[in-house]
């Protein structure tokens, strides 16, 4: 809490004043038509010196071997762009942050991610093989 100031006099910041910055509180509200959200199982990043743009994508067809013109063999996996969110560079470690953060709690609540396609443990998270419990 600030010093009352006295009429007649100028209030002056003092070096052990506390910095007088409130908690951000945000309130999101969205377009009817954006409530829904879309869906994206794929993210591709790229930057200018300005910006960092996030394409946020969806697989169109399943993915197929092909051929390059010069030959190569590729796995060619069609996608299409649901959504694309430009961000100032100064922004990405906030986002990166949260990401962690939520990350964090969603396997505090639910177990480890783990990439589709690996098997799952034989026995449950914290618990030691062949301990029966």
């Amino acid at each position: 809490m600030p010093p009352r100031i006295r009429p007649g006099r100028r209030y002056r910041a003092e070096v052990n004043d506390p910095p007088a910055k409130p908690r951000m509180a945000f309130e999101t509200h969205a377009e009817p038509a954006q409530e829904a959200g879309c869906y994206a199982n794929a993210l591709a990043i790229w930057h200018t010196g300005h910006e960092f743009t996030f394409d946020f994508l969806v697989s169109s067809e399943p993915p197929q071997p092909a051929r390059t013109e010069e030959g190569e063999e590729v796995i060619r996996a069609p996608h299409r762009l649901v959504a694309r969110i430009r961000v100032p560079p100064t922004a990405v470690f906030d986002i990166i942050r949260t990401i962690n953060q939520n990350l964090t709690l969603y396997e505090q609540r639910f177990g480890q991610i783990r990439p589709p396609g690996e098997s799952p443990p034989l026995y449950p998270p914290g618990e030691e093989a062949g301990s029966g419990a």
